[in-house]
């Protein structure tokens, strides 16, 4: 994914995330992975991109992050998020992820 997800700040999140998520939305594809291994830090605008996206698809279950560092695990389960992504510990794990 785009390298503005290192830092997952709302003022990184200018659209170009966003755009990229839409992109290849647009296409309804079954599955989308969002790699977030190089996140370091995540706030809740980016957030709010992740779940805005996951709504544009089709089967939400086909919506999947993987590789969250430890800040990014933690804001996803103090925002309670993880009980509606898909969570995965890598992309590989990820792809093959029942959808």
């Amino acid at each position: 994914m785009d390298p503005g997800w290192r830092r997952a700040y709302a003022h990184d999140l200018g659209g170009g995330v966003r755009e990229a998520l839409a992109e290849v939305l647009a296409q309804a594809p079954e599955r989308v992975v969002v790699d977030l291994s190089e996140v370091e830090f995540i706030d809740s605008t980016a957030l709010g991109v992740l779940i805005e996206a996951r709504t544009k698809l089709e089967n939400r279950r086909g919506f999947l992050l993987a590789s969250p560092a430890l800040e990014t695990r933690r804001a996803l389960e103090i925002s309670g998020l993880d009980r509606h992504f898909s969570v995965h510990d890598t992309v590989p794990e990820a792809l093959v992820a029942k959808v």
